[in-house]
């Protein structure tokens, strides 16, 4: 009997482990690795060297790492606004219609783009925007675009990359809203029609007050994939022109495969991290007041 319950106790652990053992290795190991390799000098060749707060130090003196976070802040300033209030009208109009062959379709179409790997759909969108083919060129003239130039300007190139990251991840939140509204019980609205509430009484006194836990974890989580876009912007420009659109990711790759200053690029990645880990915790805090308040 004792044996047993000796196995019953560690059954649930003896499950865990062959992912925590991959977690610890491939997680945890990146990060120790991470930290060490950002106090020394480094370029994937020659052995480490150890120099202090040498990289730390040349953080606050880098004007292109300040112009990469910029670069990173707008990015995602951009995308999670679009990508939310995309994601939670497609949900909704889909939800009243989840029954009809339209709304399984709409649903199917919006969900493709999340199962498509980034630097795919990146290539894919690089090749159409600078292919001169004529369908693409019509459908751009219309609102007097030319969509050759689109990645080539600086100004353009940031707003195209961001708006075609809204369009692959916008189908991600959908999906997560929806699993939330279908949890949201019919009695409500019958009650609503009942005390002759409109369909707009209905969205804005039932079903957003309803999703609001859902929608916060939605910012959040599509905040930090913003931060640390690189796929993307990695098959799309390449960072440039005059790297209008490098981010921090794209900043720290570029210094380890293309300047040899791999430990830089460490201290450029732990900068990241420490903004990933704020938000993280910050959505923490947040969730659990939100939690008391309900």
């Amino acid at each position: 009997m004792k044996k047993k319950k000796g196995l019953s106790v560690l059954a649930p652990y003896l499950y865990i482990a062959p992912i925590a053992m991959i977690l610890l290795t491939f997680v945890a190991g990146s990060l120790i690795l991470a930290i060490y390799f950002s106090f020394t000098k480094y370029n994937i060749i020659t052995p480490a060297q150890f120099n202090g707060l040498f990289n730390y130090q040349r953080l606050f003196r880098d004007s292109k790492l300040h112009l990469c976070i910029i670069n990173t802040l707008k990015i995602a300033a951009i995308i999670v606004p679009f990508e939310i209030v995309s994601s939670t009208l497609f949900a909704i109009l889909i939800s009243s219609r989840k029954d009809t062959v339209l709304g399984k379709i709409a649903k199917a179409a919006l969900f493709v783009p999340v199962l498509s790997s980034s630097a795919v759909i990146g290539t894919v969108w690089n090749t159409i925007l600078n292919g001169g083919h004529p369908a693409v060129k019509a459908i751009f003239g219309v609102f007097g675009i030319d969509p050759t130039l689109l990645l080539g300007s600086s100004k353009t190139a940031f707003i195209a990359v961001a708006f075609i990251i809204v369009w692959k991840g916008m189908g991600y939140y959908m999906v997560i809203t929806l699993a939330s509204l279908t949890s949201i019980s019919d009695t409500f609205y019958e009650a609503a029609k009942v005390d002759g509430a409109t369909k707009w009484d209905c969205l804005t006194k039932i079903t957003l007050p309803l999703l609001k836990p859902t929608i916060i974890m939605n910012i959040f989580l599509s905040t930090i994939s913003a931060m640390q876009v690189f796929d993307m912007v990695y098959t799309m420009t390449g960072g440039g022109p005059s790297m209008s659109t490098t981010t921090l990711s794209m900043y720290a790759y570029q210094l380890t495969f293309k300047g040899n200053k791999a430990g830089y690029a460490m201290a450029v990645s732990n900068v990241l991290m420490l903004i990933v880990l704020i938000i993280v915790l910050f959505q923490q805090r947040f969730i659990k007041h939100e939690n008391s308040e309900i």
